[in-house]
Formats: C-alpha cells, structure tokens, sequence
C-alpha cells in the first residue's frame, strides 16, 4: 500500500486554443442578427426576432461542447515522483498545501 503514487492535474489551456472557436460563433451571431435586421424591415417581425432566437439557441450548445472538448484535450495527468514533490514543496514557500492546514 506504500506503492501508491501522486498524480498532477495541469491544464494547458491557453486563448489561442479557444480563440478561432469564438470568432466562429460571433461570426455565426452576427450574421443572424444580419439576417434578423433584413427580415425585420420587411412586415415579418415576429420571424425575425424568432429567427435571431433560433440561430443564438441552437448554436449555444455546439459553442459548449466545442469549449469543452478543447479544455478536456489539454488537461494532463502525469505522476509526480517523490523526490520531485518535495522539491516542489522546497521551491514554493509562500503556499500553503490543502494537508498542512489545519
């Protein structure tokens, strides 16, 4: 049971990653609220503001899931060494760890 060994969570994700997701979804908004303004000016108002709606509603959840696959992509899980960890713990003095409180 000594054999038991610590892992490490890191994430890796940084805005470029998301980056070209988000002008793809604002890209997708505007263009609907685009064609919104275009059927707004005609005598169809409710289908305009229905299909501003529809576009936002729709598209939310493919912006979610895209989001959390590329956080879930760049999550790391990697074994720390015992020697390592307290190497860590020596290297960072002014924090505190989760187990020494108290």
């Amino acid at each position: 049971m000594n054999n038991i060994q610590k892992y490490r969570l890191s994430c890796t994700l940084t805005f470029g990653d998301i980056y070209g997701q988000i002008i793809v979804w604002l890209i997708v908004v505007f263009l609907s609220i685009a064609g919104g303004v275009a059927l707004w000016t005609s005598s169809n108002q409710t289908y305009a503001l229905g299909a501003i709606a529809l576009v936002v509603v729709l598209s939310l959840p493919f912006l979610l899931f895209a989001f959390v696959t590329t956080l879930l992509n760049h999550i790391e899980i990697s074994s720390v060494e015992p020697n390592e960890e307290e190497q860590l713990e020596m290297s960072t003095p002014g924090q505190q760890t989760a187990t020494s409180l108290g």
